[in-house]
């Protein structure tokens, strides 16, 4: 079992059962998923792009990337439907835990002039949305072997029903939010 997802059960739970007023253990928010993406427009000229992101992607999470195809055909772009423009992962259980546990304790603090997460990044459904500018901040990332830096959205999905309870969650982890 993952260090987090031990304080979740043990401590967070609890604490936030106590904390919300909740009669049920079953009503508990929880983190159901995390969706790493990357969009990568310069894939529609060099298809060679999207597999670098695709290996880096794969390094970072642990799980294979998968390859994204656009929905729609826009002429301003060059962009046809069905041409691969991007990377996704989606992670659950155990990777989802020690991905969330190295993002909170290792990568976060590793963003240059980092001040704290913004604590709109909310859908008001509970789920927190969040982007990176730079792949680099992971550790799994050889820095000298990155030939463009590249951001991808990170979204935190949980179970709950809105934006104070998702917030609950996340700050009981630590996730450092800006005061």
């Amino acid at each position: 079992m993952n260090r987090l997802q031990d304080k979740y059960q043990k401590e967070v739970a609890p604490a936030i059962m106590k904390s919300l007023g909740l009669s049920n253990a079953m009503e508990v928010p929880r983190i159901e998923k995390i969706v790493l993406s990357s969009c990568l427009p310069d894939a529609v000229q060099n298809s060679k792009v999207l597999n670098k992101a695709a290996e880096e992607l794969t390094a970072i999470t642990g799980q294979k990337a998968v390859i994204t195809k656009a929905k729609k055909s826009l002429a301003n772009f060059k962009l046809r439907e069905g041409m691969p423009l991007g990377v996704t992962v989606t992670l659950r259980r155990e990777k989802m835990w020690a991905f969330m546990d190295r993002l909170i304790s290792v990568s976060l603090p590793r963003v240059r002039d980092f001040r704290g997460m913004p604590p709109k990044g909310f859908d008001g459904r509970g789920n927190y949305n969040m982007g990176l500018k730079e792949q680099i901040v992971f550790p799994e990332i050889n820095y000298d072997k990155v030939d463009k830096v590249r951001g991808m959205n990170i979204t935190i999905c949980t179970s709950a029903k809105d934006d104070t309870q998702g917030k609950a969650l996340l700050d009981s982890f630590g996730f450092p939010f800006r005061k």
